[in-house]
């Protein structure tokens, strides 16, 4: 952590990394599965099912090596991972892409594809022209201030035919009543939401043909609703957000349910090939 990066900081303040390696390490001594993981490293809304449907849109047989942009504490790199994809997390916080190589030393993944973390800046991609034949951001672009130069370096490091896929969160027509914190932000300083239109404008603009658009908005109320009944239940699960949010996250998922029921923000995938 470093106070020159201030979305570093917001990630990291109250990250126990030593904590939940203990934790998983007495509770999982054979190794945590995915799914055992999933509290942790699935910090997105729609958790392990998104994570699934968003792999789903890329088939690993011509989309094999796959650049994960936010890749947070690996939870998507993993399952990529497990369905034959060459999975590469690239993450501004060292502290996440730090945990995430932990994490997935200690997850049984005979049969995967080896991982590769980077710590990063998606404006910058220090990557060569063509060398990805897919690219992933999973609620990451929330956080990136300049989003065109984001789309152009993805677009760069992107092979003829690559794809892109998008679960991101964008802003909803009641946006300006958006209650912080959540996850992505303590205040609007980190949050940099798009409408729909912006960013389906931007990826046309920035050279990508899309193929498909879709609102998942109603699925994921419903699933964040379900998750804030377990986190209100009065036994301690093994894993949960507030391991890397600390009890910050008590209000964090409240109000995610609140930006969503009340039309602040809206959760879209989107697929796009260049």
């Amino acid at each position: 952590m470093t106070p020159s990066n201030p979305l570093a900081h917001h990630y990291q303040r109250a990250l126990r990394a030593d904590e939940v390696l203990a934790q998983i390490d007495a509770h999982y001594p054979a190794g945590p599965t995915l799914h055992q993981l999933a509290p942790l490293d699935q910090l997105h809304i729609g958790g392990v099912a998104a994570s699934k449907r968003l792999l789903a849109g890329l088939n690993p047989d011509t989309h094999s090596k796959v650049l994960d942009i936010g890749a947070g504490l690996g939870g998507l790199m993993r399952q990529g991972a497990s369905l034959g994809f060459k999975m590469t997390g690239l993450d501004i916080t060292h502290g996440f892409s730090a945990l995430n190589k932990a994490l997935s030393l200690r997850v049984n993944q005979a049969d995967s594809l080896p991982l590769t973390w980077v710590t990063g800046n998606a404006s910058a991609l220090p990557f060569a022209d063509s060398s990805f034949d897919a690219v992933l951001f999973q609620h990451s672009l929330l956080n990136m201030p300049d989003a065109t130069k984001v789309i152009a370096e993805s677009r760069r490091v992107l092979r003829p035919d690559g794809q892109l896929v998008m679960h991101e969160v964008v802003s909803g027509p009641n946006v300006a009543q958006l209650r912080y914190p959540v996850p992505w932000a303590a205040s609007s300083e980190h949050s940099h939401l798009m409408t729909i239109a912006e960013l389906t404008r931007l990826l046309e603009t920035g050279g990508f043909r899309l193929e498909h658009t879709e609102d998942w908005s109603k699925l994921a109320l419903e699933w964040r609703q379900r998750q804030r009944q377990k986190e209100q239940a009065p036994r301690q699960a093994v894993l949960s957000p507030q391991w890397v949010f600390g009890e910050r996250f008590i209000t964090m998922g409240k109000n995610l349910v609140d930006n969503l029921a009340e039309g602040a923000i809206k959760v879209v995938e989107i697929q796009a090939s260049c």
